[in-house]
């Protein structure tokens, strides 16, 4: 099982050093939109959106992450001060309960979206932009399955009472 949940870990880790790369590419385009619109007076519907997509790719994909490295928004007012036992059955009772069921029931609503914008290849969001809305569309059940597979990574170890992180 632990091996299961270390190659779980190393997925969430592979994403996330490709999907980090997206911050900077976001940061060049939106400067280059900038210089472009204020000193040269041109503007380009398609690099504004593909600041949007890497904003949404960045954040969708490295969800998954997040949760590997404890570093999602937690309420904290029990959290902390209680023992290590209590909080693994915290992060059992969460994640059996809320985190999984969140995630499938997500995912099970928004499949019909996806599903019908691969099938017409859902065009740009405005008049010029990225012809790819179906690709945007699919990081939500991608979001849905790196966050459950990381869940489960925790549960495995919770449940074995074992916690590397």
């Amino acid at each position: 099982m632990l091996r299961l949940a270390d190659w779980i870990d190393s997925l969430n880790r592979a994403v996330a050093r490709i999907v980090r790369w997206f911050a900077l590419a976001m940061v060049l385009i939106q400067f280059g939109i900038v210089i472009g619109r204020y000193i040269f007076g041109v503007n380009s519907i398609w690099a504004q959106e593909s600041v949007l997509y890497l904003h949404a790719a960045l954040f969708m994909l490295a969800a998954g992450y997040t949760l590997l490295v404890d570093k999602h928004v937690r309420v904290d007012i029990f959290y902390a001060r209680a023992s290590d036992v209590t909080r693994r059955r915290i992060d059992i009772a969460g994640h059996l309960l809320l985190l999984l069921p969140a995630m499938a029931v997500l995912a099970w609503w928004s499949w019909p979206s996806v599903r019908n914008s691969w099938k017409i290849l859902e065009g740009p969001i405005s008049v010029g932009g990225i012809e790819a809305v179906f690709l945007l569309k699919t990081l939500i059940p991608l979001f849905c399955l790196l966050v459950a597979l990381q869940s489960v990574a925790i549960l495995l170890r919770r449940l074995a009472g074992w916690d590397s992180t």
